[in-house]
C-alpha cells in the first residue's frame, strides 16, 4: 500500500468483519512533536490471547480463501520503518484497538492519502455501523460522526451518490480548515 489511508481502510474493514457496531478512527498529526498517530478502535468480537500474539505474522489470518493476512503486518511495518511503534490490544467480546505511531518527518513515512475517500468507502461498507472519524493537526481538531449525519438528513440513505459526494466534500473542506495555511 502506498498511502496510510489505505491501511486505515483495511484495518477498519477488519473491524466490520468482526461485527463491530461502533468504529473510531483517529488521525493525530503533531508536526511540532514530529509525530503522527493513527488509532482504529472497535467494539467487535475481539481476539483471544493466542490469536493476538500471532496477528502481526503475515501467515496468520482468519480467511479461508487464502493463508496470508497482510493488513496488520504491513501497517506495523509501515510504522516501524519510520522509527515509530505499533501496538494492538484486544479482548474477546469487547473489541480491538490498533495504534500505529510514525515519525512525522521520516522519509519512509507514506503520505496520509485520501481520507474523504476512505471514510465514504467505509460508510458504504455495512449499514448500521456508527463511524467516528477524528482528525487532529496540532491544536486543531475535526470530528465526523455518521450518527450526526443521520441526525441531519433523517432516514435518507447516506449511501446515495449525491450524499456520498456531499460527505466527501464536507470532509475535504474540514481537513482544509484543519490544516489552515499549511
Amino acid at each position: 500500500m502506498k498511502e496510510l489511508s489505505l491501511h486505515i481502510l483495511d484495518i477498519a474493514q477488519n473491524s466490520v468483519k468482526a461485527g463491530a457496531t461502533e468504529i473510531k478512527i483517529l488521525v493525530d498529526e503533531q508536526p511540532a512533536e514530529n509525530a503522527l498517530r493513527i488509532v482504529i478502535e472497535d467494539n467487535g468480537s475481539g481476539m483471544d490471547k493466542a490469536f493476538l500474539e500471532r496477528v502481526t505474522d503475515p501467515f496468520t489470518t482468519t480467511r479461508t480463501t487464502r493463508k496470508v493476512g497482510l493488513g496488520i503486518p504491513l501497517f506495523k511495518q509501515a510504522a516501524e520503518l519510520t522509527g515509530g511503534k505499533f501496538e494492538i490490544t484486544s479482548e474477546v467480546g469487547v473489541g480491538t484497538k490498533v495504534t500505529a505511531q510514525f515519525v512525522y518527518d521520516s522519509i519512509d513515512r507514506m503520505p496520509l492519502g485520501d481520507m474523504p475517500f476512505t471514510i465514504t468507502t467505509l460508510l458504504g461498507s455495512k449499514p448500521g455501523i456508527e463511524w467516528i472519524y477524528e482528525h487532529k493537526y496540532g491544536k486543531n481538531t475535526f470530528t465526523f460522526s455518521s450518527r450526526e449525519i443521520i441526525r441531519q438528513i433523517g432516514d435518507i440513505d447516506y449511501n446515495q451518490p449525491e450524499i456520498v459526494e456531499w460527505i466527501a466534500q464536507y470532509i475535504s473542506e474540514q481537513l482544509q480548515n484543519l490544516y489552515g495555511e499549511v
